[in-house]
């Protein structure tokens, strides 16, 4: 059983995963940034606090889920612990650095009327933040307003009890009522980047649920069955907000 520690994170290409995974959007993708874009609205659009501190664990090579963050956040970590990803992530976020690949992206998110008076670009370099870390270490005292993690607690290890240690450690970063997304590749048995292959745990909607019930009262998982490469079965989104239960063990 290949665990998180065997991977070979140091070797994750993040410009082979770009063009495979968001260079020509794909249309799973859009159907999640639409999902997460109309919670987030409706979490804050009425009630946002004034100082929220948003994070996206395992941010990988990705930008969008940073994106659908951007108008109710003052600052934004994107937490990520392989190298090549966080050098990755700093080109993205310095000023003029954000990469014409997520115009396609932002155009989706433009849909939404709380995005129209946001500058994408300028305001990434001003709030976004990259932080190398790693996931397990974030088992600490709740203090995100927001948070996202996609393809992450589910697609480092084959360890069922590192999966939701994952999960665990994601959700207790979040303080009450704080909105989260969070998404995962559904029964994956592995997937190649470049000529790298990476372990991953083969979730299902009801060990997604049973992770994450603890956590929250309104929780949605949407089913979405569109495969985009070998080896899965589909992606689950899951959407909600973080209970009052305390940090959890």
């Amino acid at each position: 059983m290949d665990r998180n520690a065997d991977a070979p994170w140091s070797k994750f290409d993040p410009e082979a995963y770009v063009d495979v995974n968001y260079r020509t959007p794909l249309d799973v993708d859009l159907l999640i940034l639409r999902a997460m874009r109309d919670h987030f609205s409706r979490c804050f659009r009425d009630s946002a606090p004034q100082s929220v501190q948003g994070i996206d664990v395992g941010a990988g090579a990705n930008m969008y889920p940073a994106l659908a963050m951007l108008p109710w956040c003052e600052k934004i970590v994107l937490l990520e612990y392989a190298q090549p990803n966080v050098e990755y992530l700093e080109r993205q976020t310095v000023d003029g650095g954000l990469d014409a690949t997520w115009n396609a992206f932002w155009d989706v998110l433009l849909e939404d009327p709380a995005y129209r008076d946001v500058k994408p670009a300028g305001r990434v370099s001003e709030i976004v933040r990259v932080e190398r870390g790693n996931l397990f270490d974030l088992d600490g005292p709740q203090r995100y307003d927001l948070g996202t993690m996609f393809f992450v607690a589910d697609s480092m290890s084959e360890c069922p009890d590192e999966f939701r240690r994952g999960v665990r450690c994601f959700m207790n970063t979040l303080s009450k009522g704080a909105p989260f997304a969070a998404a995962f590749m559904k029964e994956s048995v592995g997937y190649q980047v470049g000529d790298q292959h990476f372990p991953a745990y083969r979730v299902n909607e009801e060990r997604a649920r049973e992770s994450l019930a603890a956590y929250t009262d309104d929780l949605e998982i949407h089913d979405l069955h569109q495969v985009v490469r070998k080896g899965h079965e589909g992606m689950l989104l899951v959407l909600g907000r973080r209970n009052s239960a305390v940090a959890l063990p």
